[in-house]
């Protein structure tokens, strides 16, 4: 993997197929909006899931939920808010805000899923 852009690919697929695998369906992939781009858009039983997906080497900087700034997530609500206006079938459902925060450890790739990682900013 040669650029950011095909590396940030290859983890969101990896984390969609997390997801998968614990019952989330896919509903969109790198939803983009004038105000932001959403990496995953899932349903977990009735509930919309807007998912951030963050990558880290290692945990010198922090995890990758702890790079989800303030700044970043009023971008994900403003584009989350754009989805539901441009979908409206889906804008009674109830929606929460995840982050999935991939690592490694040993070689070993981690996984934590963080469910209702914020609030609609």
């Amino acid at each position: 993997m040669n650029n950011r852009r095909s590396q940030g690919s290859h983890w969101e697929k990896l984390a969609e197929s997390f997801l998968h695998k614990r019952g989330l369906r896919t509903l969109e992939r790198n939803y983009h909006s004038r105000f932001g781009e959403i990496d995953l858009i899932m349903m977990d039983r009735q509930t919309l899931v807007f998912t951030e997906v963050r990558y880290r080497r290692d945990s010198a900087h922090g995890s990758g939920a702890e790079s989800v700034t303030f700044s970043k997530q009023k971008r994900i609500t403003r584009a989350a808010q754009r989805f539901l206006q441009q979908h409206q079938h889906h804008a009674s459902q109830a929606c929460r805000f995840d982050v999935v925060s991939i690592g490694n450890e040993d070689g070993r790739v981690l996984f934590d899923w963080i469910r209702n990682a914020f609030d609609a900013v």
